[in-house]
């Protein structure tokens, strides 16, 4: 985990307002001029961005930079093709009426 947070300057996250719809999860603002010369500084392709809340209860914007850790083997997500077939059904022969 990344100790230091990374800000993305012009952009503003804050909570809800208490009497917005449920389906408001988040208010963004964005400064434009300010937001276009901190992504003009950067050459990813994709910046991910989490939503926060800090310990105040204040709403933040930070930039998500999780790496895969390099030292872990990559594990293989589990699909149809590599999930094990389920046990042999045990035939029972019993003369239980229910």
């Amino acid at each position: 985990m990344q100790d230091q947070i990374e800000f993305i300057d012009g952009l503003f996250a804050k909570a809800p307002h208490p009497n917005a719809p449920d389906f408001i999860k988040a208010n963004i603002s964005i400064k434009r001029e300010e937001m276009l010369n901190w992504l003009s500084a950067r050459s990813d392709e994709w910046i991910n961005i989490d939503v926060k809340e800090a310990r105040s209860g204040k709403w933040y914007a930070a930039v998500d930079n999780w790496q895969p850790n390099a030292d872990a083997a990559p594990t293989a997500p589990v699909t149809s093709a590599t999930k094990p077939p389920p046990p042999p059904e045990e035939d029972f022969d019993d003369d239980i009426p229910f």
